[in-house]
């Protein structure tokens, strides 16, 4: 009986210690191909989930690309707090569109065109660049510069460059002016001492410091390939924010084997419904 028992004892404590083993591996084991690339997270852009929130980012963040909305309320009085974890700011902007719920909407309205963009409500494309939206859009930047921040990303400033666009929205902005008017915008960022984050396109845009692209779960990888890659081949921050997908791991290694470890990436969990972020 006393052999039973010590056979019960010993069988005991081989099973609680295979139990911990299994219980570390599961919650120390990552099973994505980590990298030294950057984190990313993201506040600004909603696309069918709820974006990082302000204090998340403040308690998680470390070493990250961080966009935020500056204009939104109480987000300018984190800013001390999300830097002091060694994160990179960046600021959104739309340059080529006026959202009807910004503080400066009624100073952009006189250079936008009256009809609605299906796709946003709310939002205004741009019809005019050679007049005094310039003005306007720098002083969003001055305030930007003033808050600290080391970003400004630019969002919708290629929304002068499709034809269909064009013709839907009966846009009179030339497509030479709208990239002249990006290219003045990101000069003046860099004047301030702060780096231009392009969006979904580097063609025209060799004087931006990084690119973002916006992936989804059904068109990935739908930019000019060869952009993306010189922009990594260059050392610059090279960024995709992918949407709605089941299996976020599996994405990130494809993009992975097309580029290298080197590209930045968030992914929108469709089962978490929130954003996943790689390489902390």
């Amino acid at each position: 009986m006393k052999i039973l028992l010590v056979f019960l004892i010993a069988f005991l404590q081989v099973s609680c210690n295979d139990e911990d083993e299994t219980i570390t591996t599961e919650e120390t084991t990552n099973p994505i191909i980590t990298s030294d690339a950057t984190p990313v997270y993201n506040h600004a852009y909603n696309e069918n989930y709820e974006p990082d929130q302000v204090d998340y980012i403040a308690l998680n963040a470390s070493n990250a690309y961080v966009l935020l909305d500056p204009f939104q309320d109480d987000v300018v009085a984190s800013v001390a707090k999300i830097k002091a974890n060694g994160n990179q700011l960046a600021a959104y902007i739309s340059i080529g569109t006026g959202e009807d719920w910004r503080d400066d909407f009624a100073d952009l309205q006189p250079y936008l065109i009256t009809k609605q963009w299906g796709e946003w409500p709310g939002e205004y494309f741009v019809n005019a660049t050679t007049t005094g939206i310039v003005e306007v859009m720098k002083a969003r930047i001055d305030k930007i510069a003033d808050w600290g921040f080391e970003w400004v990303e630019f969002d919708n400033m290629d929304w002068a460059l499709y034809d269909d666009v064009r013709e839907a929205y009966e846009l009179e902005v030339t497509k030479a002016e709208g990239i002249a008017y990006f290219q003045e915008l990101c000069d003046y960022v860099h004047q301030k001492g702060m780096k231009c984050m392009a969006k979904n396109f580097v063609e025209d845009a060799e004087n931006f410091d990084g690119v973002t692209y916006e992936s989804y779960n059904t068109e990935k990888n739908w930019w000019d390939t060869s952009g993306a890659q010189s922009f990594l081949t260059a050392g610059k921050l090279v960024i995709i924010v992918h949407y709605n997908e089941s299996n976020c791991d599996e994405v990130y290694s494809d993009y992975m084997d097309t580029y290298n470890k080197d590209l930045a990436f968030i992914c929108e969990d469709a089962t978490l419904k929130k954003y996943v972020h790689y390489n902390e």
